[in-house]
């Protein structure tokens, strides 16, 4: 029985291509370097149905440079590829191995990985005075130097109007532990007030994904947390991306 490659699905989803574009943006990178593949939507279906367990060396090449990912984090025929992050059942993740609930070690192998970029951050947390679940989106920029990552939301870039949000964060291995501040709309709900608490994530294997927990202050002091997780989306921060996000994210 084949094992579908959910993690090169992840991926391809990540990068908001059809399995046919997919394979046309391949075609298009073996012609730009010189050694034309035939990758079809045909041959994506039979890596990630898992009837191909790994690419030849052409499309390795091809896969790497359209992905930005080393071809050994895109599920081919590894079983520590097969890992993600998922909800444990009892109010944190886990990484698991192939089906939720088995939990195995977060120790993936150190990749280096570079997670600058544009993310979309969403949090949810419960307010007690409104007596609701409520959720906060942002489109943040991530800067990556060493193992440290600084994070700050976009200009006019988040669901509640003038509320920016800033994270301090340190990677080791596929954990991200920090800080985090926001600054409430003076004119919002929470009247100006300053929210700020510590955060702890999973990095996904494709490197396109943070999952985990925040923990900060209410107003009456009591200590609250809730979900938060981050999902890439586009890896460059030149300017003309910065301002295409520089706007409310979609709910």
């Amino acid at each position: 029985m084949t094992t579908p490659n959910e993690t090169l699905r992840a991926v391809r989803l990540g990068l908001r291509l059809s399995q046919d574009e997919f394979a046309k943006r391949l075609r298009e990178e073996g012609v730009a370097r010189g050694e034309p593949n035939d990758a079809s939507k045909r041959l994506v279906q039979r890596w990630e149905s898992g009837d191909v367990k790994a690419p030849r060396p052409v499309y390795v090449r091809a896969l790497e440079a359209v992905t930005k990912l080393s071809v050994n984090r895109l599920g081919f025929d590894s079983p520590q590829l097969s890992l993600a992050v998922s909800v444990d059942g009892t109010g944190g993740h886990d990484v698991t191995i192939n089906e939720p609930g088995v939990p195995v070690q977060a120790e993936p192998t150190p990749t280096g990985e570079d997670y600058s970029g544009v993310w979309i951050s969403h949090y949810e947390f419960f307010s007690s005075s409104r007596e609701n679940t409520y959720t906060g989106l942002h489109h943040v920029v991530l800067s990556q130097r060493g193992n440290r990552i600084t994070g700050r939301s976009l200009p006019g870039a988040s669901s509640n109007p003038d509320s920016p949000l800033s994270f301090d964060l340190t990677v080791d291995r596929n954990i991200v532990t920090g800080s985090w501040v926001e600054q409430t709309a003076q004119d919002g709900y929470y009247q100006g007030a300053r929210y700020h608490g510590a955060i702890q994530l999973l990095v996904d294997p494709t490197g396109r994904r943070m999952a985990g927990k925040w923990v900060g202050f209410g107003k009456e002091f009591d200590v609250n947390t809730g979900p938060w997780e981050l999902r890439l989306l586009d890896k460059s921060t030149a300017d003309e991306v910065l301002s295409r996000y520089s706007v409310p994210p979609e709910a």
